[in-house]
């Protein structure tokens, strides 16, 4: 049997297994991540079972043993069509997959939101306020961040850019003064590209704020660190639940520097929302 077919064989001998079997194969196919870190008999407690009724299951659906499964399902788990840590499965409906992704996303977005660091984003939003520019660096997915903050902090009257090819950072870079505010955007926080930016950054004598995995090197080489930590495999996949955190800060620092600019900032927006009327379709 093929790693990948595991939980489709699951679902298919479901009717063949007996009642208490039938309660570990549910298990297995609604937690199919926590399983792989269990042992017998943390399974067995968690469907209610025995632990001779959990080797007589995965003896059902075709493996030697316990240990034997858990490495087929592991095996399953890091080549199907997953995303990160979001396991699905081959029997997932549409519904199923959607409700992962959005779980996911909810649950990333809480934890980071209890690791921030509320002094960091004081001084962020400080540094960004003094600042005569702004830019944002990033590459690849954190490029899409980058330009999306561009956009965001353009509206709230900062004169700002985004960035996310290595020769144009550097030059931007080099041609910054003390105060310049950069933001580096990374979801590994180990771009080597992006380093040399930052360093280019603070020899020029401008602030770099990043928004980075905690204890990363990027985190680490910056003036003020916003770490961000969010379980992703963003080697084989693309990032999901770690760009919606980014894109979270970034509009936390928008709504902290709007905070800060007072009410001429609601006329500005306001005038800005008329120039746009004679764009949309009545």
């Amino acid at each position: 049997m093929k790693p990948a077919e595991l939980t489709q064989t699951i679902s298919d001998t479901l009717p063949e297994l007996r009642k208490s079997e039938r309660k570990v194969a549910g298990f297995v196919l609604k937690n199919p991540l926590q399983v792989i870190r269990m042992r017998i008999v943390d399974l067995a407690q968690e469907a209610e079972v025995s632990e001779p009724t959990v080797v007589r299951f995965c003896r059902a659906v075709g493996c030697h043993g316990f240990q034997d499964f858990k490495l087929a399902l592991a095996q399953q788990l890091a080549s199907s069509p997953s995303y990160g840590q979001i396991a699905v499965t081959d029997t997932d409906s549409t519904r199923e997959y959607t409700q992962k992704v959005f779980d996911s996303t909810v649950d990333t977005l809480l934890k980071v939101r209890e690791s921030l660091v509320i002094e960091r984003l004081d001084a962020a939003v400080a540094a960004i306020c003094a600042a005569e520019r702004v830019e944002f660096y990033g590459f690849g997915a954190s490029a899409a961040v980058a330009f999306d903050a561009q956009h965001k902090f353009f509206r709230l009257q900062i004169t700002s850019a985004a960035y996310s090819d290595p020769h144009l950072q550097n030059m931007s870079a080099t041609s910054l003064h003390s105060g310049d505010v950069v933001v580096a955007i990374s979801q590994s926080g180990r771009t080597q590209a992006l380093i040399d930016s930052m360093e280019l950054v603070k020899q020029a004598g401008g602030v770099v704020i990043a928004i980075a995995p905690s204890g990363s090197p990027i985190a680490r080489n910056a003036s003020i660190a916003i770490e961000v930590d969010a379980k992703e495999d963003i080697k084989i996949y693309t990032p999901l639940s770690s760009r919606i955190a980014h894109l979270a800060v970034i509009d936390v620092l928008a709504i902290g520097v709007a905070k800060k600019k007072g009410p001429q900032l609601q006329q500005h927006l306001q005038k800005l929302q008329e120039g746009l009327a004679s764009l949309r379709s009545p």
